[in-house]
């Protein structure tokens, strides 16, 4: 478009769209182009651009191809919930990591011929990388170079919404990046000593290093400020019992959380959806008690975000009882169990009472003929697990909600009856 077009003169604008005119008016084109309305002119697509990546897993002594595809395909949601789309898959077999480069040098050089041909944007690894082994893929690949935690830290960044999280996350990164710096400064460095050649004493890199030491002690008071509020508010809630939904992220926690306390908590089909811990009222019967949910944890989550979320898993730590939500029709949810179960153990609370929830009975056509029968109702498998510590739901269809509330009820009363024994007119 010409420099010196003026909307005001319409005149202008119009022959500019029409054609080039000679002298005489005429017209010089081919014929008079398509005239523009100013919606089309002043478009621009603000679409997200997919960024393409392959992914790169070893399958180490002990363990199954099988079982490794299983791994891929949950760093190919997280991929999918940070926004970018794997094109390839790369596994290595091998009984431990190359200290080096993670993989061979052939797997190397085949994940080098995979990323020229597919024009891929960035290569991830399904582990996490020591900073050695990212400076070594760097130079070797020539470009960006992603590990697993990496990209749950990316996705924790964007999921977060309030201040708190943000701080939360961001202190996690900046954790996880203090050791991985690179040296792009080279230029400020000193080269060499001698008289009139020394330099200003510290490097670029050194500088940085010591700027991201202040900011990590920065945020950790910041924390150390939500911590305290958080106790204040945990410990105005003391008359009643707390109850938490914990389990694997995505397994319907917050679909659950809604349907128990009838709130309107964010939920949807992607990993850690819910970030920031939200506490309801729920009232069965005539027995209230405090309902949480919590963020949903992953396998091999990063340690930077477990410490970081102190304030957040702390409502786990001091709850009367755990509703274990498990997604029963995945395929490896017993190993998501044995997740949880791990991350529990570190936080502390792997003595607490505990309720398991086995969610999503819809999709396996086998728990469903054995918990409803065919008017709808309840069969005597289903009323048996109320005797047990597993309960068979769907929360999306409302399936043995019910069930779910009654032994909620028992097992509330029973832990209010023991912390006031004196206090029986709630129920």
């Amino acid at each position: 478009m010409s420099s010196n077009w003026n909307p005001n003169k319409q005149g202008k604008f119009r022959n500019s769209i029409d054609g080039e005119r000679d002298c005489k008016g005429a017209n010089t084109s081919m014929g008079p182009a398509k005239r523009l309305s100013p919606q089309e002119r002043n478009t621009f697509s603000t679409d997200p651009v997919q960024e393409k990546a392959l992914l790169v897993s070893i399958c180490p002594a002990g363990q199954t191809m099988e079982r490794t595809e299983e791994y891929l395909d949950e760093l190919a949601f997280l991929l999918e919930t940070a926004g970018g789309v794997a094109l390839k898959r790369v596994i290595q077999k091998l009984e431990r990591p190359d200290t080096r480069t993670y993989v061979g040098s052939g797997k190397l050089e085949e994940i080098k011929e995979y990323k020229n041909a597919l024009d891929i944007d960035f290569v991830i690894f399904d582990d996490e990388l020591s900073p050695a082994q990212l400076r070594n893929l760097e130079k070797e690949l020539e470009c960006r170079i992603l590990d697993r935690t990496t990209l749950i830290l990316d996705i924790f960044a964007k999921r977060a919404r309030t201040s708190t999280a943000k701080t939360q996350v961001e202190l996690a990164q900046l954790q996880y990046m203090l050791p991985r710096l690179t040296r792009l400064w080279t230029h400020l460095e000193r080269q060499r000593g001698g008289i009139g050649m020394r330099g200003p004493g510290e490097t670029q890199i050194e500088t940085d290093r010591r700027l991201i030491k202040e900011k990590i002690t920065l945020l950790r008071q910041q924390l150390d400020k939500i911590n305290n509020q958080k106790t204040l508010q945990r410990r105005n809630r003391e008359s009643l019992v707390r109850v938490a939904l914990v389990g694997y992220t995505n397994v319907g926690k917050s679909t659950l959380m809604n349907l128990l306390s009838k709130s309107d908590v964010f939920a949807e089909n992607k990993l850690f959806a819910t970030l920031d811990t939200t506490v309801r009222k729920v009232v069965i019967g005539n027995l209230p008690f405090l309902l949480t949910d919590t963020v949903g944890f992953i396998r091999k989550l990063p340690t930077q975000l477990v410490e970081s979320f102190k304030s957040t898993l702390d409502e786990v730590t001091e709850a009367d009882l755990l509703l274990h939500v498990v997604d029963v029709s995945h395929p490896d949810h017993e190993e998501q169990i044995a997740a949880v179960q791990q991350t529990l153990a570190d936080i502390g609370a792997a003595d607490k009472p505990v309720i398991m929830v086995y969610n999503k009975i819809d999709r396996v056509e086998e728990l469903m003929s054995e918990c409803v029968g065919d008017d709808g109702s309840n069969t005597d498998a289903a009323t048996q697990f109320l005797d047990n510590t597993i309960i068979r739901i769907s929360a999306a269809d409302k399936i043995n909600i019910d069930l779910l509330r009654q032994r909620l009820y028992d097992e509330v009363s029973r832990i209010h009856a023991i912390r006031y024994p004196y206090n029986n007119f709630l129920y």
